[in-house]
């Protein structure tokens, strides 16, 4: 029997798989799209810099070297200022999509920030007026659930080879995002790895995580400000063998935010993120013991 995640005739996301899959690890980027379309584009007022503000810009990028060290990568193309892919499929913002039930609502929606947002970096909203609930659904339909799909799928087919899957879900984070997080040596994190509290990998995996960054030079923090969203809530499963553990790297760090440019130095940090992935990788290699009988 054929084994394998499903193909999608798609333009909505990005799946690279490795040649030899020899890690339990895959690794997301659910924020990195950057291919507007241009029904956004005309309904907004916003400018693109403004538009592109909760991207995490080249985060895919980031991550790139994961396929050749044999992991998959899924990465998103259509942006978070679409449809959050790291949301509920039922986070519907009544505030923006006429006839959402305005029983479901959470801080995140009511922050504004439900499967499809209302709102980008600094609160500032997308468009005026509203969605029908056709167009919400439609959109979810088209822009989120094959991506989810797919990542399921990618997750399922992990844990058949291997036994055990370890999922990074990986991130960009504001700058200003980290004014008031707990310091590290009397300065802001620059990365912060976020496993629920515990509740979604073992803890050997975030000690490991913190091990490597920290060594790699970067100030890390562990789940504050960011714990991890839907993504490692939702597929974190230890008691399944399903581990995850969400990656937030400042953005400062290899991009200029108020342009969304890359810094002359992103190949340096490049190079230190996949040195890291390297070694991420081996999480799942180490780790598979029905794969070695």
């Amino acid at each position: 029997m054929q084994h394998g995640p499903p193909k999608y005739d798609s333009d909505t996301l990005d799946v690279s798989l490795p040649l030899r899959w020899t890690s339990a690890a895959v690794f997301s980027s659910p924020h990195s799209g950057s291919e507007y379309p241009q029904a956004l584009l005309d309904r907004s007022h916003l400018s693109m810099a403004a538009l592109r503000s909760s991207e995490d810009a080249y985060v895919d990028e980031l991550y790139s070297a994961a396929p050749g060290c044999g992991a998959p990568l899924l990465a998103a193309r259509l942006p978070r200022a679409w449809v959050d892919l790291n949301r509920a499929a039922n986070e519907y913002d009544p505030a923006l999509i006429a006839g959402a039930p305005k029983s479901s609502r959470s801080p995140r929606i009511n922050a504004g920030l439900g499967v499809i947002p209302r709102v980008v970096s600094e609160a500032r909203t997308i468009f005026h007026g509203k969605l029908s609930m056709d167009e919400a659904r439609a959109r979810v339909e088209a822009a989120y659930q094959p991506y989810h799909d797919m990542l399921g799928a990618i997750i399922s087919e992990t844990r058949e080879r291997f036994g055990y899957v370890v999922l990074f879900d990986c991130h960009s984070m504001p700058h200003d995002a980290l004014a008031g997080s707990p310091t590290i040596g009397g300065k802001r994190p620059e990365v912060v790895l976020g496993d629920r509290f515990g509740a979604s990998c073992d803890r050997w995996i975030m000690d490991a995580a913190l091990d490597l960054f920290s060594s790699a030079g970067f100030r890390v923090a562990r789940n504050a400000p960011f714990a991890g969203g839907y993504i490692t809530q939702s597929y974190g499963k230890p008691s399944r063998n399903v581990h995850a553990l969400q990656i937030e790297i400042d953005r400062s760090l290899y991009m200029n935010e108020a342009t969304i440019e890359r810094l002359p130095h992103f190949a340096t940090v490049q190079r230190q993120v996949s040195a890291i992935v390297r070694e991420l990788t081996q999480f799942g290699a180490a780790a598979t013991p029905i794969a070695a009988e």
